[in-house]
């Protein structure tokens, strides 16, 4: 459904809080489509603030995220984890009856601890989770097209209503993405291993090439194949926003990591011992989860204004874009 053919804002006054890659696609998405009468942006950096209302994402530019809510039917926070909780005590207090309060962070049941306690008694909470975006960040990055044809996972507490639950939804059906309800542990497990735990090896992988000597590190920059390119790209992710994640999904983490070392170990065994028959099955049953991400349509850049390329993937993906939730959280750096 095109703008014109809205008959009417699905809300009246939307509040973003953090306007980076995410917040300001949504922006966008919603101005495109007609989905609320106003967009209240709320960033803490006035450098920030100031991009935002050159870019025109919202009609109504403030460093107060009090000043943001006031009058809201609907608040998306998209800052930093470790912003949630001061933020929701800030906000808390000044929500209206029937509002609506939804994020996009990558840890769920953190959220639901830091935010659920905050709100009052008829503030319906829905978090949400856009498995969406790019290595770019800031509010410049942005683009209306970056949740069509992606997943938006929703984690509503026990007891949420279901009218609120719905509404999220079609919300982010109408910006494009097919919507997933999900528990909070549940999601924070599947997390764990496609987007936490690949972050963890780039930033390792990366870490371990910068500590080499001057001349080797070079030629690595020099000769980088497409696998290291994209292993630089997620590992050009923001530090503070993948610090918070780390911490605050620890404990499924740290279980992909002993998974993970353990198959390692295995892997680093049977090349030791020369068992290549080992290495093949393994590398077998690997190209088979690559073939499911293709036929899931979960391959390439997510940034869908690419042409495809040979196979339906897209250009990007040769040219080092990485893909799946990797990528999309690489774009979840928030510029608050």
């Amino acid at each position: 459904m095109t703008e014109l053919e809205h008959p009417q804002p699905a809300f009246r006054r939307v509040a973003l809080i953090g306007i980076g890659l995410i917040g300001s696609s949504l922006a966008r998405a919603i101005a495109r489509r007609g989905l609320a009468g106003e967009v209240a942006i709320a960033t803490r950096r006035q450098a920030t603030l100031d991009k935002a209302r050159a870019l025109q994402l919202g009609t109504s530019y403030s460093l107060d995220p009090a000043e943001a809510v006031a009058g809201a039917d609907l608040v998306v926070i998209g800052t930093p984890l470790g912003a949630y909780a001061e933020i929701a005590e800030r906000i808390g207090p000044l929500l209206e009856p029937g509002a609506i309060v939804s994020d996009v962070g990558s840890v769920k049941q953190a959220v639901i601890r830091d935010v659920a306690p905050h709100l009052a008694e008829g503030v319906h909470f829905v978090p949400g989770h856009p498995i969406a975006g790019t290595e770019q960040s800031g509010p410049e990055a942005g683009f209306a097209e970056l949740f069509e044809n992606r997943w938006c996972i929703l984690t509503p507490p026990p007891g949420c209503n279901p009218a609120a639950v719905e509404k999220i939804a079609s919300l982010w059906r109408s910006v494009g993405s097919s919507v997933q309800i999900m528990e909070a542990s549940h999601h924070d497990k599947v997390l764990a291993i496609t987007s936490h735990l690949p972050h963890i090896i780039a930033y390792t992988i990366v870490g371990t090439a910068a500590d080499l000597e001057a001349s080797d590190r070079a030629e690595v920059i020099k000769f980088s194949a497409s696998g290291f390119r994209d292993f630089t790209r997620i590992a050009a992710s923001d530090p503070i926003m993948w610090r918070d994640i780390f911490l605050n999904n620890r404990e499924q983490v740290l279980e992909m990591l002993q998974r993970f070392s353990e198959d390692l170990t295995a892997i680093q065994r049977a090349i030791r011992w020369g068992e290549g028959e080992e290495l093949e099955t393994r590398f077998r049953r690997t190209r088979e989860i690559r073939r499911g991400v293709v036929d899931a349509h979960q391959a390439g850049s997510f940034d869908p204004r690419e042409p495809e390329g040979p196979d339906g993937e897209t250009d990007g993906e040769t040219a080092g874009e990485t893909s799946g939730e990797t990528s999309g959280e690489a774009g979840l750096k928030e510029e608050t």
